[in-house]
């Protein structure tokens, strides 16, 4: 029974997690994280923009909050907003923005989005990153296309904990496109990083050459003539 309770209570809120993420599409949504207090449930989403979350006055948190109250039974959901600091260096947000940009500019445009986004993700500091752009591109027959820049772990420990993964979908008239963006993390720590410690140069200032002290003179006694 518990075991039950608990893969439930996992698929709730995998359907809260799709939903939020198709009503915040193209707005930089990055994830969604549900909570539960005494005093009720507390969703934490984190997005690239919190304006446009939040709305005008609150509209749209007060929309979202009536929705999820009718269509999860959720008594007293409390929504709170945190702003993601490098959205660049997100794999949802930058996933989210190709497939927005393949819609806005078509299938036609998709290699220099792809190279576009590789620039300006390792200018912004990532280490590595991986777009795989999957459907019908640009023909009428499905293929994979794959672009990558800089350095990106495939194997190991780095690749559970440190790369971040990500898929989006992009609806176009000649089908679904699939995205998949792989992002390493230049705060990731790998186990052949070697840190080489600069020697600072040591100046040694020239001595001054030693002063010789004078020996007093001898007192020479005069001989008395006679």
């Amino acid at each position: 029974m518990i075991e039950r309770k608990f893969v439930s209570e996992k698929v709730r809120e995998f359907q809260i997690q799709e939903f939020i993420s198709q009503t915040l599409k193209n707005i930089g949504h990055s994830t969604t994280t549900v909570q539960r207090t005494p005093l009720g449930e507390k969703i934490v989403i984190k997005a690239a923009r919190p304006g446009l979350v939040v709305g005008r006055k609150g509209e749209n948190i007060k929309k979202l909050t009536l929705t999820l109250k009718k269509r999860f039974n959720f008594e007293n959901p409390q929504i709170e907003i945190e702003e993601v600091e490098k959205p660049l260096l997100d794999a949802q947000i930058v996933a989210e923005r190709i497939a927005s940009s393949i819609e806005r500019f078509g299938i036609q445009r998709f290699k220099g989005i792809a190279h576009k986004t590789l620039q300006e993700v390792t200018d912004a500091g990532g280490r590595g990153i991986e777009i795989k752009i999957s459907g019908k591109v640009p023909s009428k027959r499905a293929k994979s296309w794959r672009f990558s820049k800089g350095y990106l772990k495939k194997s190991g420990e780095a690749n559970i904990t440190g790369i971040k993964k990500a898929h989006a979908t992009s609806l176009l008239k000649s089908g679904i496109v699939g995205i998949q963006v792989r992002i390493m993390s230049p705060d990731l720590k790998l186990p052949d990083d070697v840190d080489l410690k600069k020697e600072e140069p040591t100046v040694e200032e020239p001595k001054k050459p030693e002063e010789k002290k004078e020996e007093p003179k001898k007192k020479t006694r005069s001989k008395k003539t006679k």
